[in-house]
């Protein structure tokens, strides 16, 4: 046991929102707070929140985050005298929290021992067979060919899920549901894993049908203490990445909840850990849980559990690093409400949850208060870029039961506008309004059963939207306009013609017109607009971005315009329009022959070269975005005529990567 040595100045070894959340309750606590920084980062509001920033290298995050030597370097540098790892990059390194215990800084976080026993989730299932703690049948062992693999795979029956041994969110992980799928799968895996772990080792597990993700967040100190902070339900995942989560989980009786948090404090001790970490189950509809893996770091997450607890737990992990024992014990914990936490990804869920990059040009949030956090690293004018994960911000939201909490959800989502990329904000609304979710039809396959009702293509705008937007472009013109001019008056003056004005809007192909009369009544602006067969009539007024129009009803929409683009926000649902622009309307040519990066990445691997003759479906590229890999296949049958990139290459969005000509059909 180390002497209390109560902490002075943290650095944050991390970026985004999970550093602006740590140096929020360093500011709470008095401690002094040192960021860190890539190229990409320098403008980052994590930098401006901290009282010191020091500057670690270029924008990928293997030269700057992920170094080492850097991050500790910028701790002596700064005087630091302990390290927030945060979660992701180097949070479950071991060689991290060794090489701080040698430089005598402390690693809020476990002991390098812990680190370890969990960090190989094949030693980690032998650890936890010992500790009596459930497990999921599957292979673990040593002997990693392909041929024992497959043996393996074939024994314990498909469907399986193979997983890097050293993995986690979601990386190096695929579900193979038949014996002609596991090599494909494999050689995907693995790559996946040397790329975000340096280490191709693989672990098989018989997949559970129908499961839930439920997981239990524990809390160790130095003196032999160990609690668990009841549960969370992670169930709805894409890609093995959590999408919606909540606490405590519905459904968990105070039996089954009491099970599962002592499993998963047995599983802690079993290691000797200290301070937060995270037992994750697989539960069955039967009520049968099956270990996981343990996450020896603070999750991402966290917040639900904050919210029905009422414990910081960060300030949590800063007072058990400073040798400190646990704020409370088992019996002083109580579930208050229920919570829910939704990631906001730049992300293109109608086209396959592709990353998307660009400038947050507009963000309006819901207001913050008692009932709703957002924990973010973004404000309006950052850049997702991409180097870095895709997340926006975490929203979360408290209420004394689910229904309520749900309720508040959905309004919380219908206030949060972002415009400057794509986001998955409607994909959110649409799950948390689901049937099947909000009574309580809950699994890990959920969003793949539900997929068509929960993924659209973007709204297209309708002629009242386009109305809308012309209205909007006239207030925004005249909003400065001298009131002593008769040229900009709204009193009804006119020359030869009524005072009025037409604007022109681009679908597709087509032209849309919307004229507009403009008259003063009761100093009031009246708008009457043709559009097509539609006659709207309406009261209108602009302030900042919010267009209120009155006509049987009051409507307010919110807009912003970036270019010969705008957006207009109502209830919730995102519409663009787009601005007459005759330089390019209509300047476009076929790119049947083209296949192209779908978006901003890095080539893995080509596998094809020029004069392949190919068939539909075949794996043509490899690209990488943020940690995932994207395969693009033939969409038909033909030949390989040229390839203008190479493995390592970084590629822009659009950018033509082959030529294929498709067969002629017969």
């Amino acid at each position: 046991m180390n002497p209390i040595k109560p902490i002075k100045k943290v650095l944050i070894a991390n970026r985004g929102e999970i550093a602006c959340r740590v140096i929020k309750t360093c500011k709470k606590l008095d401690i002094d707070s040192v960021a860190v920084y890539s190229n990409a980062d320098a403008n980052a509001l994590h930098v401006r929140m901290a009282d010191e920033a020091i500057a670690i290298g270029p924008a990928p995050a293997a030269e700057s985050y992920l170094v080492i030597d850097k991050i500790i370097a910028a701790a002596k540098a700064t005087g630091a005298d302990a390290i927030h790892p945060g979660y992701g990059f180097l949070s479950e390194n071991a060689a991290f929290a060794k090489a701080c215990a040698d430089n005598d800084v402390i690693f809020i976080g476990p002991p390098v021992k812990s680190i370890e026993a969990m960090g190989s989730k094949a030693a980690a299932k032998a650890i936890m067979g010992t500790a009596d703690v459930p497990l999921v049948p599957g292979y673990h062992g040593e002997d990693q060919s392909d041929s024992v693999l497959q043996q393996q795979a074939d024994e314990i029956g498909y469907p399986v899920l193979l997983k890097a041994a050293m993995g986690g969110g979601g990386k190096g992980m695929r579900l193979v549901e038949s014996k002609d799928a596991f090599q494909e799968a494999l050689e995907g895996c693995r790559r996946e894993s040397l790329s975000s772990f340096g280490d191709d080792r693989m672990l098989i597990e018989k997949y559970v049908m129908q499961p839930r993700h439920v997981e239990i967040q524990v809390f160790a100190d130095q003196h032999g203490e160990c609690v668990y902070l009841f549960e969370r339900d992670c169930s709805l995942q894409r890609r093995h990445q959590k999408v919606v989560e909540e606490a405590p989980a519905p459904g968990i009786g105070d039996t089954l909840r009491r099970s599962m948090g002592e499993a998963a404090v047995r599983a802690a001790k079993s290691i000797g850990y200290e301070g937060a970490g995270t037992v994750e189950f697989l539960l069955d509809a039967s009520g049968h849980f099956y270990f996981m893996e343990m996450n020896t770091r603070l999750q991402v997450e966290h917040p639900v559990t904050e919210m029905i607890t009422g414990e910081d737990l960060v300030e949590w992990q800063i007072r058990v690093a400073g040798g400190f024992k646990l704020p409370k014990m088992q019996d002083e914990l109580e579930i208050i409400g229920h919570a829910f936490e939704v990631r906001i990804y730049a992300e293109t869920p109608h086209n396959e949850f592709l990353p998307a990059t660009g400038n947050i040009a507009f963000l309006s949030t819901p207001e913050i208060s008692d009932h709703i956090r957002i924990d973010t690293g973004i404000v309006e004018g950052s850049d997702v870029t991409v180097f870095y994960d895709p997340m926006i911000a975490k929203l979360i939201v408290w209420d004394r039961d689910r229904g309520r909490a749900l309720h508040r959800m959905d309004k919380a989502l219908q206030s949060y506008l972002i415009d400057g990329v794509q986001t998955n904000i409607e994909f959110l609304s649409n799950i948390i309004s689901h049937e099947d979710f909000r009574s309580e039809k809950l699994s890990t396959h959920f969003i793949d059963d539900h997929q068509e009702s929960l993924v659209s293509d973007p709204a297209e705008p309708s002629d009242i939207h386009h109305v809308h937007a012309a209205i909007y472009q006239f207030l925004n013109t005249h909003k400065n306009a001298s009131k002593q001019s008769p040229w900009d008056s709204l009193t009804g003056w006119k020359l030869n013609n009524l005072n009025g004005q037409r604007y022109l809007f681009d679908v597709e192909d087509a032209l849309v017109t919307v004229d507009l009369e403009v008259t003063r009544k009761n100093d009031q602006q009246q708008f009457v607009a043709t559009c097509g067969e539609l006659q709207y009539t309406a009261y209108a007024s602009l302030t900042e971005n919010q267009l209120r129009l009155t006509s049987d009803r009051t409507q307010l929409v919110t807009v912003h315009q970036s270019g010969s683009q705008i957006a207009l926000f109502e209830s919730g649902i995102k519409v663009v329009v787009n601005c007459h622009n005759p330089e390019v309307a209509g300047d476009g040519e076929s790119d049947d022959g083209q296949l192209t990066a779908p978006m901003h990445g890095r080539i893995v691997e080509v596998l094809v070269k020029p004069g392949d003759q190919v068939e539909a479906d075949t794996p043509l590229i490899i690209v990488e975005a943020m940690k995932m890999e994207h395969t693009i296949r033939a969409k038909e049958a033909g030949v390989i005529e040229a390839v203008y990139y190479a493995g390592g290459d970084l590629v822009e969005e659009g950018a033509e990567l082959i030529h294929f000509q498709p067969h002629e059909s017969e």
